[in-house]
């Protein structure tokens, strides 16, 4: 059972054989690399899980520039693969004008939306997700002040920063959140030493829970908070165990699981526009043994009823998408 693992680069990266086996998936991981401890990571979790449940083989490329897109999507449908799974909003322009060109060859694109119909679209409920681990964020603070440190400027990011903020007033309607972005190009998900620049200009204003949702930049988030002596909250994957007993907790981002049900799919994948969120297993917070001591019964007893009310519809967590506005925060 073992995955088929092309640690591909350049140019001559995506020159794939034409004889590749038929009906193969294939994984495109963004920027940043599929051992980002955080979104591609989780994707590559999933892509595993399926090959070692299945016995199968994936192909798979971690991207190393823009420029490479196309050319890895155009190389993966020329050799066969099928289903191409594809990771992160930066891929749909790109998606929008290759998927016409291989009508017969399934794609899934993992947060955008891509009208065609042999695409299958998932996208997330982060703001769910963010708003319980905002109300352990205020729950957890000694001081009334927490912070938000995302990755690239972009609507999606502000989804989470406005789910946590209404998570965080809901406990302590007085909190403060400081909110802070990387930067405003790709290169924000990849920049662990501005990470740590912001965490430590947020514990200064007396943050003493960092939330991060940004890529590979968090991994510094989380590093800075726990040298400096505050609580940290991972993104995406269960970042729990990075700072045993500093972490508070991670918004859980399923992205294994709808990378995994593709594969599983496979060529019979259903196409369409999908949505995970708290109610069918696609966001949540992560407990393990790493947090276990932080996190009080009390605690956990308050997030699981929030969690189940925004499940049934009782509660109603903003989506900053919808409108572009954030009532619980201004950015």
């Amino acid at each position: 059972m073992s995955v088929m693992q092309k640690f591909l680069g350049g140019a001559a990266a995506v020159a794939l054989s034409a004889g590749a086996l038929v009906a193969e998936p294939a994984m495109i991981f963004d920027l940043g690399g599929k051992f980002d401890k955080s979104f591609n990571e989780s994707a590559f979790a999933g892509a595993t899980r399926w090959a070692e449940e299945t016995g199968g083989t994936f192909r798979e490329i971690e991207l190393q520039s823009e420029a490479q897109r196309e050319q890895a999507l155009r190389r993966f449908a020329e050799a066969g693969a099928n289903p191409i799974v594809m990771t992160g909003f930066a891929f749909g322009n790109v998606l929008t004008e290759v998927a016409p060109d291989y009508p017969d060859t399934k794609f899934a694109i993992i947060d955008m939306v891509v009208d065609q119909p042999n695409v299958r679209s998932v996208v997330f409920n982060e703001h769910e997700g963010s708003y319980l681990v905002g109300m352990m964020a205020a729950m957890a603070s000694k001081s009334g002040t927490v912070g938000f440190i995302g990755g690239m400027d972009i609507p999606l990011i502000r989804k989470f920063a406005c789910g946590y903020a209404q998570g965080v007033k809901a406990v302590n309607a007085d909190a403060t959140i400081v909110a802070n972005m990387t930067g405003t190009t790709p290169a924000a998900w990849n920049d662990p030493v501005k990470g740590s620049e912001l965490t430590k200009a947020q514990i200064s204003q007396g943050a003493d829970v960092v939330y991060a949702a940004a890529g590979g930049t968090g991994v510094g988030v989380l590093q800075t908070a726990a040298d400096e002596g505050v609580l940290s909250i991972g993104v995406d994957s269960n970042q729990n165990y990075l700072h045993s007993g500093q972490v508070l907790t991670s918004m859980m981002k399923r992205v294994d699981n709808a990378v995994y049900q593709a594969m599983t799919d496979g060529v019979d994948m259903e196409t369409g526009f999908n949505v995970m969120g708290i109610a069918n297993g696609g966001v949540g917070y992560a407990m393990d043994e790493h947090n276990a001591a932080l996190v009080s019964a009390d605690m956990q007893a308050a997030v699981d009823e929030a969690s189940a009310n925004i499940a049934s519809g009782a509660l109603t967590v903003h989506d900053y998408m919808s409108d572009d506005s954030c009532p619980a925060l201004s950015f």
